[in-house]
């Protein structure tokens, strides 16, 4: 009888386990985050400044760029790529502060969106976070921002005399005069 030689060739029976690597990378990916840690916003002079602070779960290292996507009213307005800095110096809290230009836009409730993920090659998106706020914006003027405080134009008096300020600023003139002219006269005697 012949020897037979078991088949190199695998069958569904007795399939390599490698498993273990293909869950690793899974679960990297999966423990990948991006936390936004806060979104608010500040009106200006024709525009909205807005805050957006977040942290990369578990360190700056696991993550090389990322995406950011602004909606103004559930409609994209920007679309930014980040690079992720990987210096020594550098932390795993950002902060990106983008600022709308609100010329044109009336007095209104408006929702602010920001959606960061990750963009791989291949277009899928992971790590993705999403943050959206309601905006009551009130456009400010320049004479808003101007603290009111009332000029007095003049000051009457029944049996008063009252000094302006051009008056009050010749009578010093004279005043300085007269001491200056009384020092000289006082050496010279």
């Amino acid at each position: 009888m012949k020897n037979l030689k078991p088949s190199k060739q695998l069958t569904l029976d007795k399939l390599p386990f490698v498993t273990k690597e293909s869950t690793s990378t899974a679960a990297r990916v999966s423990e990948k985050q991006i936390v936004i840690t806060e979104i608010s916003v500040s009106t200006k002079v024709a525009e909205i400044a807005l805050k957006v602070a977040f942290k990369l779960v578990p360190s700056k290292t696991a993550f090389s760029k990322i995406q950011f996507d602004l909606f103004f009213n559930n409609q994209q307005i920007s679309s930014k790529s980040i690079r992720i800095l990987q210096g020594s110096l550098a932390n795993d809290d950002f902060e990106l502060t983008p600022a709308l230009d609100m010329n044109g836009i009336p007095a209104g409730t408006y929702t602010l969106k920001v959606e960061m993920y990750e963009l791989w090659s291949t277009g899928e998106r992971f790590s993705q976070a999403k943050k959206g706020l309601a905006v009551d914006y009130v456009p400010q003027t320049r004479e808003s921002k101007f603290v009111r405080v009332p000029i007095v134009k003049s000051v009457a008096g029944t049996d008063l005399s009252v000094i302006s300020d051009s008056e009050k600023n010749l009578y010093n003139e004279i005043e300085k005069a007269i001491k200056k002219e009384y020092v000289s006269n006082r050496d010279d005697w």
